[in-house]
């Protein structure tokens, strides 16, 4: 059931050949700048986590002139909002946010196009839906549900983690934030259980995230970094990157025992 589910929410990973005017790197620069629209909102998590699902299904399916990126990202924000949230932001205060490059209308218009494109599906499994649930299988404290959520967060703005299917992701997450905290492999035999993924098959994914977890700070998209400095997210962000995951050879271990 789930795998069916999933499927349905998935993109094809090289989608953005079929753009002629936008590309990766676009697409990274406006997650990063949606993110901090999200942060300053205070909205949920699982919206963040639609408004990008949004934004690649629809992308996938239809070719966006790179003057109209930016709406196609504050009007999937609005969907998900709508979907999401018990207090939607109004219309007038995305129109200030992107600085009146876009009217009132134009967001309008741009809903009704997005929601057709998606045929009115909105009700697909995030990669926060499955978080939730192997943070549980975790028995996650705040430290570990912070640093997960940190490294899943990272992801969102890399294009080419679309490869991987969002339970794999989520799962990938936990398993490097415990990295990160225990300061050695960890993926119990509870976790492998509900996720369904050994820590061999997690490790390459992992790996990714430890990498963007090095250079989350540096560059021009900090977005995710600076969030999870704060004080309000744990200073997750500082924890240190579990460096020992790129140096190691061969495979992850067996699972553990339960927790």
């Amino acid at each position: 059931m789930w795998g069916f589910m999933q499927a349905k929410s998935c993109v094809n990973p090289d989608y953005m050949s079929s753009q002629q005017d936008i590309n990766a790197k676009m697409r990274a620069i406006l997650i990063d700048w949606l993110i901090e629209v999200h942060y300053k909102f205070e909205l949920m998590d699982e919206t963040l986590f639609l408004t990008v699902n949004v934004i690649d299904r629809f992308l996938e399916k239809e070719v966006v002139p790179r003057k109209k990126l930016q709406l196609v990202g504050i009007t999937a924000l609005l969907l998900a909002c709508k979907y999401e949230e018990v207090s939607v932001p109004v219309v007038e205060d995305l129109v200030l946010i992107s600085d009146r490059a876009y009217t009132k209308g134009q967001i309008l218009e741009m809903e009704k196009l997005i929601l057709n494109t998606l045929q009115f599906n909105m009700s697909v499994p995030t990669p926060y839906v499955f978080m939730k649930r192997f943070l549980k299988a975790a028995d996650a404290d705040k430290q570990l549900e912070l640093v997960s959520f940190f490294m899943l967060e990272l992801c969102l703005v890399e294009y080419q983690m679309l490869n991987y299917r969002p339970s794999h992701l989520a799962a990938a997450a936990v398993y490097t934030a415990q990295c990160a905290i225990n300061r050695c492999q960890q993926w119990t035999k509870v976790c492998e259980s509900h996720s369904r993924y050994t820590g061999d098959q997690l490790l390459e994914c992992s790996r990714m995230m430890v990498d963007f977890h090095q250079k989350a700070g540096t560059g021009k998209l900090t977005g995710v970094h600076r969030k999870y400095s704060t004080y309000k997210f744990g200073c997750a962000a500082k924890i240190l990157p579990a460096q020992f995951m790129l140096e190691l050879g061969g495979t992850a271990p067996p699972p553990s025992g339960a927790i």
